[in-house]
C-alpha cells in the first residue's frame, strides 16, 4: 500500500511536542509497567498507566501505588486517576505528580459498573459542572499538564460531548481524548469517528481520537481525520505492540512490515522477561493472560498455550516458545 498523503499532525501538551503521535491507551489489568516499557520500545509516543482510584492513592493502598510506579525509560508517561470528589481528586493528583508523572489524565470515560455506580468515570458525563470543578481543582493543584479522557455521552439520547469539551477547556484541561462511543455502548458497536471534526470546532486544545484503531491502515485513516491531533490505541495493542511501529511506518512511508512468527515469539519473551524483572515470580504467573494474544494466528496455538499456562519455570517456558520459531 502506498500513501500519497503527507501527514503532519502535531501534539503539544505542556513541554511535550510530538509529530504524528500514537499513544497507548490506559487499560486496567494491561498497561502495567512491563507492558508500557514494551510499547515504548515499539514506538508508543506517550503511555498511560492503568487507572488509579483517588481514594486508594490517598490511603496509600499498596496495589494502587504499584500501578503508578514509573521508569524513566517510559517517558513521557501519563498517570490516569478517577474519582468523584474535587477535593480528594486534587489531593490524589499531587501524589501522582510526586511519583514523577509527566501528565495527569482524568478518567471520565470508564463504563464499568462498579466505577459508574460510584459516580465516577463516564457517570460524571451526566454532571458536566462537577466534571469541570474536578478538572479545575486538579489543574490548580499541580504544575504538570492535566488532560482528560471521555466519551460522546452517557447514551445516544444524551450526547453532550460538545458542551463537555467547551467546559473542560475553560477548566484548564490541556488536551482531550475522546473514545468515540457512548457509555451505554461500552466496547460494543462501532466507534463513530465522524464526531471528531465537529468536536474540534469547539476547542483550541489538542484532540486525540480513540476507539476501533485496530490495524496500521486504520492508524493512517484515523490520523487523517480532520481535527484529530493524534490517535490512541487500546485493545489492539494486546499481544501486538507492533502496531505502534507499523502505524508510524504507514503514516511516514505508506507501507509497513508484518511481524514474523520469530518477531512475535521474541516479543513475547521480551515481555515476559520484563514481567519477571519487575514483578518477580508473580510476574511469571500473571503473564499467562498474555499468551493468547502473542500466539494468535500460529498453528496449534491452543496446544502450546495449554503447555505455557501450566509451566512455572521461565527456562521451560522460553524453550516452549522458541520451539515455535523452530517449527
Amino acid at each position: 500500500m502506498t500513501n500519497n498523503t503527507s501527514i503532519i499532525k502535531n501534539l503539544n501538551i505542556g513541554n511535550i511536542n510530538i509529530n504524528n503521535p500514537i499513544l497507548l491507551a490506559p487499560m486496567e489489568g494491561i498497561t502495567d509497567l512491563p507492558f508500557r516499557l514494551l510499547c515504548k520500545e515499539y514506538g508508543a509516543d506517550i503511555v498511560y498507566t492503568e487507572f488509579a482510584a483517588s481514594e486508594a492513592l490517598i490511603r496509600n493502598v499498596p496495589q494502587t501505588l504499584k500501578k503508578i510506579n514509573i521508569d524513566d525509560k517510559e517517558r513521557p508517561v501519563a498517570i490516569q486517576i478517577f474519582g468523584n470528589s474535587p477535593e480528594r481528586m486534587a489531593e490524589a493528583v499531587k501524589i501522582a505528580e510526586d511519583k514523577g508523572a509527566d501528565i495527569i489524565d482524568i478518567n471520565y470515560g470508564c463504563w464499568v459498573k462498579k466505577v459508574v455506580n460510584n459516580n465516577a468515570g463516564a457517570a460524571l458525563m451526566r454532571y458536566p459542572e462537577l466534571m469541570a470543578e474536578i478538572t479545575n481543582r486538579c489543574v490548580n493543584a499541580v504544575k504538570i499538564p492535566v488532560t482528560i479522557k471521555t466519551r460522546l455521552g452517557w447514551d445516544f439520547d444524551s450526547i453532550n460531548i460538545f458542551d463537555i469539551v467547551t467546559i473542560q477547556e475553560k477548566a484548564g484541561a490541556k488536551a482531550i481524548t475522546v473514545h468515540c462511543r457512548t457509555r451505554s455502548q461500552k466496547i460494543t458497536g462501532n466507534a463513530d469517528w465522524s464526531f471528531i471534526p465537529q468536536i474540534k470546532k469547539y476547542i483550541n486544545i489538542p484532540l486525540i481520537l480513540n476507539g476501533d484503531i485496530s490495524s496500521p491502515e486504520l492508524c493512517l485513516e484515523a490520523m487523517n481525520i480532520q481535527g484529530a491531533d493524534g490517535i490512541m490505541i487500546g485493545r489492539s495493542t494486546i499481544g501486538n505492540p507492533f502496531i505502534f511501529k507499523q502505524g508510524k511506518e504507514i503514516i511516514t512511508n505508506g507501507i509497513y512490515a508484518y511481524p514474523t512468527i520469530n518477531d512475535k515469539i521474541n516479543c513475547c519473551i521480551r515481555h515476559l522477561e520484563l514481567n519477571l524483572e519487575i514483578k518477580g515470580k508473580h510476574g511469571l504467573l500473571e503473564f499467562r493472560k498474555h499468551y493468547s494474544g502473542y500466539l494468535k494466528g500460529i498453528y496449534n496455538a491452543k496446544e502450546y498455550r495449554q503447555k505455557l499456562i501450566t509451566t512455572e519455570n521461565f527456562d521451560e517456558i522460553k524453550n516452549i516458545l522458541q520451539s515455535l520459531i523452530n517449527n
